[in-house]
């Protein structure tokens, strides 16, 4: 019995593998026949009856039971990302040769001639007039012969290649006054202005005297005629980012060097449209010399610079009439002149219920109110402005100019500051904006902000990865987001050499250029069916989220690509994302216009249906016979 006992479980487990073998087979013989019969050809109600039906499944009613199925089912593996015909055909039709060499610095929306048509009063031609459909060029704007790649920062700052930007004008008019000069092929920039001809890093620390410039509360600023912008050039040192602006053609080709020598500035003027900035968007505000009429015209282009004045913010002055006492010899004028032109300043300041901190030489400081509530007390007996009531102080694309005073958010305190006081720099990059944290935005939280941060420091790692120009540190300098968005692009790019113009499509649906500005960053305004105030090759990099498709029914592609590749510099590079079906047809019009394209996977991956599209410029310039 016990030797029964220990060989019964070993034959009652062979059987249970006898059976689990048989199983086995059965159902592999079934699902065999089975397919087969899926597969069998029988016959049966054919297709078109189900075309006449309106339907390719068969009718509830029908009496029929075959049906007629393919011998073989061939699985399809093509990519479905292909344009039809006619879009093929247009983008073949697209001809973008290269302009007259005589075009190397156009500016389509301050065109010089375009701009004689327009009232000569309060410098209205000098404003932005677009050319209309039929004037829009459809050309490449060709770098000037001999253009070479700029130098890198901080050396582009002293000095750029004179074939980049062939003027010498200023090296004459302003020879005395250390602008700039000519040395062999390059130009120099001693740093020097006409209210600081010992150079403007001097110039500033006379300012850092009177006000705090390194504790960073002054983190963003405007420099209103900016001559070749080396204020804004040595303010970049001292952390401090200025945006600077000048009409086209004042000085020749002044917006040009700065832009050339890696410093932010626009082409622009203070006429009768708004400035392209939020409110409450600068900590400073500078005029030196700018020739700017300030007392005139019943105080708007002052009151317009307080719109952008953040609370508490600072407004320095130099030149006429700041110590006319002692300078009016040297400016050629009579005391009277200056005189009034200086109790004029001061009634506008004071009527905007400014403070006038000090005046020390040739230096005259104001400063904005915290809130209005002692504005608001006052204001009938020292006859201050009125205040603004119906427009949004943030609306700022071709926005007639007020007389009235915008008035800044409620507090409940005369300490308090109206908007949210800011965090000092470099926190304030980190910090959430007061338009986020007061719910002025619909739809963005302090949380909603984090995300964003953390998903651009993702994004821009991967755009690093493969783009090698942007991950070399100092190959690039000026850098271009054009849909800003909360700013995050520019911000994971903070520790780099670099300067990023932030833009907020006028069609975006959340107006966020103030965060933008909140966050210690710079940025402006755009409609994309327009060209940008600035000139050509102002650009080393061109990012774009989503630009596409938010124009794709706006205006056409190709006039878009056509303005990124005259403000692109040669061999500088382009990044968008967009839906793969934008992309394919934007790709297709670029490859047309000689740029070196690719479209590369989501940085998640390949089952993404936003792509990104890498190019380059390709580096060319007009031919000498091509001069005139």
């Amino acid at each position: 019995m016990a030797k029964w006992a220990i060989h019964f479980p070993k034959k009652t487990n062979n059987l249970t593998k006898l059976y689990f073998l048989v199983f086995t087979a059965i159902l592999c013989t079934l699902s065999y026949f089975l397919g087969l019969w899926h597969n069998s050809p029988t016959v049966a109600i054919s297709r078109s009856y189900y075309a006449a039906a309106g339907s390719d499944c068969p009718h509830p009613n029908s009496t029929s039971t075959s049906i007629q199925f393919p011998t073989t089912t061939n699985l399809d593996f093509s990519a479905h990302h292909y344009l039809p015909d006619q879009s093929l055909t247009t983008a073949r039709d697209f001809n973008a040769p290269p302009c007259n060499a005589s075009l190397s610095e156009y500016t389509p929306c301050e065109d010089v001639q375009r701009s004689l048509r327009f009232p000569r009063e309060n410098l209205i031609y000098r404003e932005r007039h677009c050319p209309n459909s039929e004037e829009v060029l459809r050309c490449r704007i060709p770098a000037p012969y001999g253009y070479r790649v700029p130098f890198r920062w901080p050396e582009s700052r002293e000095s750029v290649w004179y074939a980049n930007v062939p003027h010498k004008e200023l090296t004459i008019e302003k020879k005395n006054q250390n602008w700039v000069r000519l040395e062999g092929e390059r130009l120099s920039f001693p740093g020097g202005g006409t209210m600081f001809p010992r150079g403007a890093s001097a110039y500033i620390d006379e300012i850092g005297e009177l006000i705090n410039l390194k504790d960073g509360s002054i983190r963003t600023a405007l420099d209103t005629g900016c001559g070749v912008a080396s204020w804004g050039a040595y303010l970049l040192s001292r952390d401090i980012l200025a945006v600077s602006f000048a009409p086209r053609d004042t000085h020749e080709a002044q917006v040009q060097f700065a832009l050339e020598r890696g410093v932010p500035a626009l082409i622009g003027v203070i006429a009768s449209i708004r400035l392209p900035y939020p409110s409450r968007a600068f900590d400073m505000a500078h005029c030196s010399r700018c020739l700017i009429p300030w007392g005139q015209n019943d105080g708007v282009y002052l009151t317009e610079v307080d719109r952008v004045l953040r609370p508490g913010g600072y407004w320095v002055l130099s030149g006429p009439p700041v110590n006319w006492q002692n300078r009016w010899r040297g400016w050629g004028r009579t005391t009277e002149s200056l005189r009034n032109e200086q109790d004029g300043i001061e009634r506008v300041a004071k009527s905007l219920c400014w403070k006038k901190l000090v005046q020390k030489d040739d230096l005259a400081i104001w400063q904005k109110p915290a809130n209005h509530i002692h504005c608001k007390i006052t204001r009938k007996v020292f006859k201050n402005r009125p205040f603004c009531e119906k427009q949004d102080p943030d609306t700022a694309w071709y926005t007639k100019m007020e007389t009235c005073l915008t008035p800044l958010p409620e507090v409940n305190d005369v300490r308090d500051v109206s908007g949210g006081k800011l965090s000092n720099w470099p926190e304030r990059l980190t910090s959430i904006p007061p338009r986020i944290s007061s719910g002025s935005l619909k739809g963005i939280t302090a949380e909603t902000l984090k995300e964003n941060t953390q998903l651009w420091k993702t994004r821009v790692a991967y755009y690093k990865a493969m783009d090698y120009q942007l991950a070399e540190k100092g190959r690039y300098r000026n850098l271009l987001d054009m849909n800003a968005h909360l700013g995050s692009f520019a911000a994971a790019l903070v520790d780099d050499p670099v300067w990023v113009m932030n833009m907020v499509p006028v069609e975006a649906e959340i107006n966020t250029l103030g965060v933008i500005y909140e966050r210690g960053l710079i940025g402006t305004y755009q409609n994309w069916c327009e060209a940008m105030s600035t000139y050509p090759r102002t650009y080393d990099f061109i990012h774009g989220d989503s630009v596409f498709s938010l124009y794709q029914n706006r205006c056409k592609i190709e006039d878009i690509l056509l303005e990124m590749d005259r403000i692109l510099r040669p061999q500088g590079s382009v990044i968008l994302r967009d839906d793969v079906d934008v992309l394919l047809k934007v790709k297709k019009f670029a490859d047309e216009m000689q740029w070196d394209t690719r479209i590369a996977d989501h940085e998640k991956g390949p089952h993404q249906r936003e792509k990104i599209l890498l190019a380059v410029k390709q580096f060319w310039t007009a031919k000498p016979s091509d001069q005139s």
